[in-house]
């Protein structure tokens, strides 16, 4: 009896999964149907096959030219609607990308992707912690992401505060200033002169070391990822974006 419950359901899975594979390919097929060149949207969202196919490197290059895309204003038009259902099935992201909580730096849409394509973790200072490595860890080696992409970008709050020695803790903030801290390693490494996030010059040098560290940190902090990126089966990277630009910069 029991074995034959099991089957039972192996059958249900299995003819889910066919009906919602048949969905996909019926809605694709449907993307340019009566729609003029000009009209078009995209409403497929990436599949596992898709995902399964691409390299690192491949992914790498895709987020450089949706960059380029954002860059030139030439985004691409996308049906949210038939996107949103179709993701609603499954997801299988190219890449997670770690950045900042700045809302001036929207990241699906700087890299001009759209639903379902990557999965997006954000804290201040775009610095690692247990909780960001361990999304890391899913979103790799559990949904099969082939990059991690630590984003740092030009007037990034968090590193002008820890550039000042802000006394977040004077003031009460003892959380902030524990992420502060995180930071305060990289201005170390520059000897004891004073310096200020008014020196424009610094202050990117030190987002850009900022980054840098943050992937050097995933990888101390995840004998998992750290063993990925080794065999190549993924890519750690780090980039800054530039919020007058909108250019992304590949460490």
């Amino acid at each position: 009896m029991k074995k034959t419950i099991q089957l039972i359901a192996t059958a249900l899975v299995m003819t889910s999964v066919v009906s919602c594979n048949q969905n996909m390919k019926e809605t694709k097929a449907e993307d340019t149907q009566n729609e003029s060149p000009t009209e078009i949207a995209i409403k497929s969202v990436l599949t596992a096959e898709e995902q399964a196919s691409m390299t690192p490197d491949e992914i790498i290059g895709r987020l450089k030219k949706g960059n380029e895309n954002f860059v030139n204003n030439n985004t691409t038009r996308r049906d949210h609607s038939a996107q949103r259902r179709l993701a609603a099935i499954g997801q299988y992201p190219k890449a997670i990308v770690l950045s900042c909580v700045d809302s001036r730096v929207p990241v699906e849409d700087i890299f001009d992707l759209g639903i379902g394509d990557i999965f997006v973790a954000r804290v201040a200072g775009n610095i690692e912690n247990k909780d960001i490595v361990g999304s890391m860890e899913f979103a790799t080696a559990v949904a099969g992401s082939k990059v991690i992409v630590v984003l740092g970008h030009t007037s990034c709050g968090a590193v002008k505060h820890a550039i000042d020695n802000t006394d977040a803790a004077g003031l009460g903030m003892d959380n902030l200033q524990e992420l502060l801290n995180e930071i305060r390693p990289v201005l170390d490494n520059h000897g004891d002169k004073e310096h200020t996030s008014k020196d424009t010059a610094f202050t990117n040098m030190i987002i850009d070391e900022n980054v840098t560290k943050t992937v050097a940190d995933i990888k101390a902090a995840s004998a998992t990822l750290n063993a990925m990126d080794e065999e190549g089966a993924i890519k750690i990277v780090g980039a800054t974006y530039n919020m007058e630009t909108g250019e992304v910069i590949f460490n």
